[in-house]
């Protein structure tokens, strides 16, 4: 699976969604082609400002969780939010090359909400962490627009190289509570991530992925993408682990049954009585 496919009237806000967002690379990363595009052409748009970025995550927000009531408190007491609002502003002075102060806010941030987002990370518009303990977000992840991760989430890296080593996530990819998306994987747009899946492959759009190691079980009903809202129903979701235990146990059962219709030594034949479990007669159960 090679580029993420973009349509020419999304290829505009993606780029202004990720800016110059841009990780180092080694040369040998740099000749193969890209997951996400590299906006560094003079006749891209221009980025959208801080604020506004900031103004997108915060409404987004207040349209994905029932719970949120005022933008006053999302804004305010929201880490997810919070831990955004410092990545937005470390990432821009990691661009600026004041890597030392990108990464003091970092760890500022994570001191207060408990999530961990390197400043070299580039994530796209409306951008979601709810509850958000425990999230982590490696330096070569890529998110694309519209993305929802709840807490224990990690974008983790599967080795030690200075190059692409964390995930990429296309636009609207929703990943449940727990879940482990590891190495330089592609998740395309619309893939919904199951709780605690852990995910080592990729995943085309609009698919479903549950499981450890994470399997893909289930189209988009239609063959549509799915829209923004957050429609991880985990318990209409297919278990493909616990279906091949429900098997297994199946396959035991009838596998008794057979050994306990199997004759002994002590049966009749002709009315069927096994003498063994006669006990009252004096005989005993024979040992195997």
């Amino acid at each position: 699976m090679g580029v993420i496919p973009v349509s020419p009237e999304r290829q505009e806000e993606r780029v202004a969604g990720a800016w110059s967002y841009r990780a180092e690379v080694t040369e040998p990363q740099a000749k193969k082609p890209q997951a996400r595009l590299a906006p560094t052409q003079a006749d891209q748009p221009k980025p959208p400002g801080l604020l506004r970025l900031l103004a997108e995550d915060v409404a987004c927000v207040k349209k994905r969780d029932p719970a949120a009531r005022s933008l006053f408190e999302v804004l305010t007491i929201y880490p997810g939010v919070q831990a955004l609002m410092a990545h937005r502003l470390a990432h821009r002075l990691w661009h600026w090359r004041l890597r030392y102060a990108a990464r003091w806010i970092s760890f500022v941030a994570r001191a207060v909400t408990n999530i961990d987002i390197h400043p070299a990370a580039r994530i796209g518009r409306r951008f979601f962490i709810d509850h958000g303990a425990g999230v982590v977000i490696g330096e070569t992840a890529e998110i694309g627009n519209d993305c929802t991760l709840y807490h224990g989430v990690t974008l983790g890296g599967t080795s030690w190289a200075k190059a692409k080593r964390h995930p990429t996530l296309g636009d609207g990819v929703l990943v449940g509570a727990g879940a482990k998306i590891l190495g330089p994987v592609i998740l395309e747009d619309g893939v919904r991530v199951g709780a605690n899946a852990v995910v080592v492959i990729d995943v085309p759009a609009g698919r479903t992925v549950v499981g450890i190691p994470g399997r893909i079980v289930q189209p988009v009903p239609g063959g549509k993408l799915p829209e923004q809202e957050i429609d991880l129903n985990h318990h209409l979701m297919p278990d493909p682990v616990g279906r091949a235990i429900a098997c297994l146990l199946d396959r035991i059962e009838v596998l008794e049954q057979r050994l306990g219709e199997a004759p002994c030594d002590d049966c009749d034949p002709v009315d069927g009585v096994c003498g063994a479990q006669s006990f009252g007669e004096g005989k005993s159960p024979k040992k195997l």
